[in-house]
């Protein structure tokens, strides 16, 4: 019985935590970090924002930006970009690391990036033609998925 009631004060501890870590938060554009104004203003400074959101999970707070277009922009806390979607565009170049974006043209041209994420193992970049190309953080590439 003892057990029991340790492992339901457990369970109910990890719900309660959980359902406090998916808080979502509609912000304005000036409420975001410096550095994912600036990214913002640097490489789409035309674009209309759909909306922002401020997103927390349980270990990661990151700021979403949606444009009227589709395109859509994730930061990290610190406004680092994490993930630039552009569904119906491509990438801007500026964004793209050179030797992601030199590889994909030596081995894909007339191919374009129409998504790219970072993370603190790698970097993957979507391509028009709809492979997914993993590389690591010194731009090896070490996987290609269909």
């Amino acid at each position: 019985m003892k057990k029991l009631m340790i492992l339901t004060a457990i369970l109910m501890a990890f719900g309660i935590t959980t359902a406090c870590a998916d808080n979502d938060k509609p912000i304005a554009v000036n409420q975001l970090p410096q550095k994912a104004q600036q990214f913002i203003k640097a490489h789409f400074p035309k674009e209309k924002v759909a909306f922002a959101k401020l997103e927390r999970d349980f270990l990661e707070t990151t700021y979403e930006v949606v444009f009227t277009n589709s395109t859509k922009l994730e930061f990290k806390k610190d406004g680092e970009w994490k993930e630039v979607d552009c569904k119906y565009s491509t990438v801007p170049a500026k964004v793209i690391p050179a030797q992601i974006a030199q590889y994909v043209s030596q081995n894909y041209p007339d191919i374009q990036i129409v998504k790219i994420e970072r993370d603190k193992r790698d970097y993957e970049a979507k391509l028009t033609n709809g492979l997914e190309l993993t590389f690591d953080l010194n731009f090896n590439l070490i996987d290609i998925d269909d």
